[in-house]
Order: C-alpha cells, then structure tokens, then sequence
C-alpha cells in the first residue's frame, strides 16, 4: 500500500498525576526529518519519541507538538539556584549601603527574581512519564499513517489512470508511424512527378530516400522502453516498502523517452499526442513528490 508523506495525526492519553495532547502533522521531503516542541521536562525523552515515529514513517518532514497538562503536580519539584539568589542578595545589600536603604529583603523578595525557583520533573520518574506520554504518541501517529494511507489510495487510482492513457497514446503512435512512413513516401513521389512531369522517375533513389526518412523517425525502441516504464510504475506499487525514490527515477526514464519520441515524429497528429504523453507524465512526477 503506498503512501502518501501528507497527513495529520492527534492523540491524548492522561493519568491521575497527568495528561498529554500529541499532535502530529507531515509534509514532502526527500529524507526522514523531525522537529519535536515539547515541554523543556520532556527533552530526555525525544529519542524515544524519534525512534517510534521513525519506526512507522520513513520519509517525510515530521512536525510534532506535545503538550503536558499537571495534575497534583506529584511528580515535579521546586529547585532552587542558590549560586544565583546569593549573587541577587549581595547585590541588594551593595544597592543597601550604597544608598543607605531600609533593609527589607525577604525570602519572598527573593524568590520573585527570575530563575531564582525553578519548577523541574524528578528525573526517577520519567520512565512513568512515558508510559503515560507512549499511548498518546501511538495514537497520533496511527492517525497520522492512516491519513497518509488513504491520500497515498488517491494518488495511486490518479498515477494508475494517467498510466494507462499514456499506454494508449503509445498504441496510437505505434499503429500510426508505418501509416505516416507511406503518407511521406506518397508525398515524394507526388512531388518529384510534378518536377519531372514526363521524364522517367528513379525508384530506387525514392525509395532510399523514403527509407532514410522512416529511419529517422522510428521510434520503436523509445516506445518499447516506454511501454516497460509504464509497466514498472505499476509493478512498483505493489511493492511492501517506501517506493517514492524508485517512482521518481522511472519517472524520470519516461521523460526521457517521451521527449525523444516527440522530437522524432514528423506529424502534426502525433506530435500532439506525444505532447499528451508528456503532459501525464508531468502530472505523475508531481504526484510522485508526495508519495513516502
């Protein structure tokens, strides 16, 4: 089943101490790339948090948001910087002496000073925090895959539809060259008749030339490579793994033929269909971009 790398994914999980919304949201990118924004109490736990989301999404650019709601607040502590607030009282005594100020300075002062306090999560109990943080990132992120799942069935119907017209526009273009060859030949012979008028005419030299022009525009070996690219797309879909890389180099072959194709066919009805051929296969590199 493919995917595609865009979807969205929430999930919530809480406990009497606690509860956590998760969020989860992906975009297009060549590898594997997350941004995690966490609570500063959970930092120590965002490689765990990487490891299961790289386990289930390969490539894409992956934004998550966690945020942490306390209960009783069990599980966090108040510390204090002491090295700090001794730097604060010394330089309110100074302010004290210096401008022979009444002497007020209290615990309660103290503590309004920034970073004086400091509300922290008791490092033993992170592994309790993440039993409780866990279900909620498995269930983001089983929402996440689902979406990606369900978008990546849209683009594999769209890229299915746009391969099997550019496998009938090959059809075409395969019945149509011999057609076109004897039209050219048809063409030449009209015309060297009207230059010679009654003189004797070289079949052989009308011939040749008839020859150098199918040659020309033979366009069976890009129709055969094409038709395989095609067949490859397909085949690819049912692979059990990322296949957007792969996609994106096939894609990239049929390109090539194409132009190839389009610049040797010397009809006005052709060209236009191969210019079609060109056209889907643009819209499938496009939709190749956002699958994982």
């Amino acid at each position: 089943m493919i995917k595609s790398m865009t979807g969205f994914g929430r999930g919530t999980s809480e406990s009497e101490a606690s509860s956590f919304i998760v969020e989860i949201k992906t975009v297009n990118h060549r590898y594997f790339e997350l941004n995690a924004r966490m609570p500063r109490t959970l930092i120590s736990l965002e490689d765990g948090i990487r490891k299961y989301v790289n386990d289930k999404i390969k490539r894409g650019k992956v934004d998550i948001f966690i945020t942490q709601n306390q209960g009783a607040n069990e599980d966090m502590s108040v510390v204090v910087n002491e090295s700090l607030a001794e730097n604060y009282v010394e330089v309110l005594h100074n302010l004290r002496d210096k401008y022979d100020l009444r002497d007020d300075i209290s615990a309660t002062t103290l503590a309004r000073f920034p970073e004086v306090l400091k509300l922290e999560q008791k490092e033993e109990d992170l592994e309790k925090t993440w039993k409780i943080l866990l279900p909620a990132v498995e269930e983001a992120v089983h929402n996440l895959v689902s979406m990606r799942q369900q978008e990546g069935e849209k683009l594999l119907i769209d890229i299915t539809k746009r391969c099997e017209c550019i496998s009938s526009n090959v059809d075409i273009i395969n019945r149509r060259v011999p057609e076109v060859t004897e039209e050219y030949r048809a063409r030449l012979l009209k015309k060297v008749e009207e230059i010679l008028a009654e003189k004797s005419i070289d079949e052989n030299r009308i011939a040749m030339e008839v020859v150098l022009q199918a040659d020309k525009s033979c366009v069976d070996e890009e129709i055969v490579r094409l038709k395989s690219h095609v067949a490859q797309v397909i085949k690819t879909f049912k692979l059990g793994e990322p296949i957007g890389r792969k996609l994106d180099f096939i894609v990239q072959e049929m390109n090539r033929e194409a132009n190839t194709i389009a610049s040797k066919v010397n009809d006005l009805e052709l060209t236009n269909i191969a210019l079609d051929i060109k056209s889907d296969i643009e819209k499938i590199r496009e939709q190749v971009q956002n699958i994982e």
